[in-house]
């Protein structure tokens, strides 16, 4: 089924909720109410955290609220439901095991063998092409870290300077580095062998360099005849537009496909403050329109190279999801081309994922899994997000109570 930019509404509530009952829709009313009050959100990212830890009980709020609205489940068998029932809405799934920040190489080997286990399990279902991964979930920050100062303090490609600083570890750095790249490549060959994307997402800058080198290895690897490997883009970095351009030019050079999922960023104030503290330049654009301006040139730039360049539009930004249909259709591409694809967090934006998905367009939502209290940063940064990010909370509540209403009128 095709469609033209005006057939496509991200208005159009009717097809953005229709999988969500009267109920779910008031809770999920009540809870972004919540959630635009910024005192409430500052005091419930600091409470519900230390809350778990404590050990008060508080799982079962949380269950019911914020996890429940983000979150697909504690396990595989829980998010099957949640995938059954967007499979009904032509939406896919981007699985993420959402445990973040558990380190040691034995919490590390647990994690490879685990995302193992999930790509086992998308690829015994239809709709879940895509896992996403954080390589910190198999790398001690703090040797992120070494690299990445390493590499600054070299000169030439990305290539040049990871290798070059590999040989400045030492000899035990050494080590735990290629069972870093071990485990990454155990992840990626599965991926390979069952036909699964791995997304490798972005984090922070100051460990952003050895990151991207070693995802431009996997590609190089396991990206020769489709796109199994994706790096993350973050379109708020001044600096990333030229990353996207020079890893396609060694995309062409090393004749792989080239995965980039593209986002926007959520590290923004963590970014500004830290290079305040340190004395360096911001790497984060200095305003919003920038930022958008950025974005939209390098989605131009990955459909310009479609051949070339696989992307994941990664957007809750309406005026770009819309801008990669119109560019598909001038070129007379179909909206399920296999190099394209959209995706939205699990609890957002549902407005742009299922009307993008009923016209045709191969889409997904983000959807991460695991025990509550190993995903409570991940939903922080959720609850966080929806406050930071200018009328976003706004524009959800607006759409859920337009769907509340035309039910309403359509009872009476």
């Amino acid at each position: 089924m095709d469609a033209s930019p005006a057939t496509i509404s991200f208005d159009n509530t009717e097809f953005a909720f229709q999988y969500k009952t009267d109920e779910e829709l008031k809770k999920a009313k009540w809870l972004f109410s919540l959630m635009s009050k910024p005192w409430i959100v500052k005091a419930g990212v600091k409470l519900a955290p230390w809350s778990l830890q404590v050990g008060l009980p508080v799982k079962g709020l949380i269950r019911n609220t914020i996890f429940k609205q983000f979150v697909g489940g504690e396990s595989l068998e829980q998010i099957a439901p949640v995938a059954q029932l967007l499979d009904k809405y032509n939406v896919k799934i981007i699985l993420d095991y959402g445990v973040e920040g558990k380190e040691g190489e034995e919490n590390f080997d647990n994690a490879c063998e685990v995302f193992i286990k999930v790509i086992n399990y998308a690829a015994s279902q239809s709709n879940i092409p895509f896992i996403g991964v954080k390589i910190t979930g198999f790398a001690r920050f703090a040797l992120l870290e070494r690299l990445s100062e390493l590499m600054q303090k070299e000169s030439g490609t990305l290539m040049k300077r990871f290798l070059a600083a590999i040989e400045k570890l030492s000899h035990d750095e050494k080590e735990e580095w290629h069972r870093v790249r071990y485990r990454v490549m155990r992840v990626c060959d599965a991926a390979a062998k069952n036909k699964i994307g791995v997304s490798i997402d972005a984090e922070e800058t100051w460990i952003t360099d050895p990151l991207d080198a070693l995802t431009i290895l996997m590609m190089d690897q396991f990206n020769k005849e489709s796109a199994i490997v994706y790096n993350t883009t973050q379109h708020y970095r001044t600096d990333r537009q030229q990353f996207l351009k020079d890893s396609y030019e060694a995309a062409v050079e090393r004749n792989f496909i080239l995965g980039a999922k593209m986002v926007r960023g959520a590290y923004m104030e963590k970014e500004r403050k830290r290079a305040a503290e340190k004395g360096y330049p911001s790497p984060i654009m200095p305003d919003k329109a920038s930022t958008d301006r950025d974005y939209d040139e390098s989605l131009r730039f990955c459909i310009d190279h479609i051949d070339r360049i696989a992307i994941v539009v990664a957007s809750h930004n309406e005026n770009s999801n819309m801008l990669a249909v119109k560019l598909l259709q001038e070129k007379g591409l179909p909206l399920n081309h296999p190099h394209i694809h959209w995706s939205q967090l699990y609890g957002m934006s549902d407005n742009i994922t299922f009307n993008l998905a009923h016209a045709g367009c191969s889409v997904s939502k983000y959807l991460p899994f695991g025990p509550i209290k190993d995903v409570i940063k991940y939903l922080m940064r959720r609850a966080e997000e929806n406050t930071s990010v200018k009328g976003q909370t706004n524009r959800e509540l607006m759409l859920i109570e337009k769907e509340l209403e035309r039910r309403k009128s359509k009872k009476s």
